[in-house]
């Protein structure tokens, strides 16, 4: 076991929850004494699988990771992506069945809470077991984001909007400056993630790029226009509930 301080990355949880809640001191120190286990995973190796019943939640230190589900003929539906400072397993606290995976987009470090440390921190400090509790509620106010997009949004709005949310939640973790910020994800991620055709992925980025709303090179990703990027998405930050200025506008 380590400690969480050694490894300054893990302070992401402590600005994660910052940015969506107050924390006390002794709830500060309490999750920088949390004890947990380090593994370190390749990119496209699954952290957690479908059907498995873990017995501690991960914290993503460093990488980036996915939620998702297979469908019964291998196509892949991404239901989330998940940036350094997310617990993307948090629900297994009380949902004992994993009914999804979770996946790295990139080499990725993961901390694992066992969650006997988990049940015991957020008795001992409340205040913990509310901003978990938010945290939960912000994940679901996302899939309801996604949902609407899959629905209703064309895809230049939906990759627009995807590309909005990102850069806000790597900002709120100290991950984003001047508009820009490191995704690992291919166009057939995004393809994955947003019900759309490699494609016509392609098409929309190329549009995006020659209307200088982005520019993407590599994993890099650069907003140049943030208000015409958030009117085509129709981005309303709202339901991500990060507290201002997480990215300046």
């Amino acid at each position: 076991m380590e400690q969480i301080e050694k490894l300054p990355e893990r302070h992401r949880l402590l600005r994660k929850l910052e940015s969506i809640t107050d924390l006390t001191e002794a709830e500060r120190q309490a999750l920088m004494e949390l004890p947990v286990h380090l593994r370190e995973f390749e990119a496209g190796h699954d952290i957690v699988r479908a059907g498995d019943r873990p017995q501690a939640s991960c914290l993503i230190l460093s990488g980036f990771v996915c939620r998702y589900m297979l469908l019964s003929d291998g196509r892949r539906q991404i239901v989330a992506f998940h940036p350094p400072g997310d617990i993307p397993d948090l629900q297994t606290l009380h949902l004992k069945t994993m009914d999804h995976n979770v996946g790295t987009m990139a080499p990725t470090t993961a901390a694992f809470i066992p969650h006997e440390h988990l049940h015991r921190l957020t008795q001992q400090h409340p205040g913990l077991l509310h901003a978990f509790w938010r945290e939960t509620l912000i994940d679901a106010a996302v899939f309801r984001a996604w949902l609407v997009s899959l629905g209703r949004k064309t895809a230049h709005e939906r990759i627009a909007h995807l590309l909005c949310e990102m850069a806000m939640r790597f900002a709120s973790v100290g991950l984003a400056e001047d508009h820009s910020y490191q995704m690992p994800v291919t166009q057939g991620d995004i393809a994955d993630a947003l019900g759309l055709s490699n494609v016509h992925v392609n098409r929309v980025l190329q549009d995006l790029r020659r209307d200088e709303l982005i520019h993407w090179r590599r994993n890099t990703i650069t907003v140049l226009n943030w208000k015409a990027l958030e009117d085509l998405a129709g981005f309303d930050p709202g339901y991500l509930h990060i507290r201002p200025p997480a990215l300046k506008q």
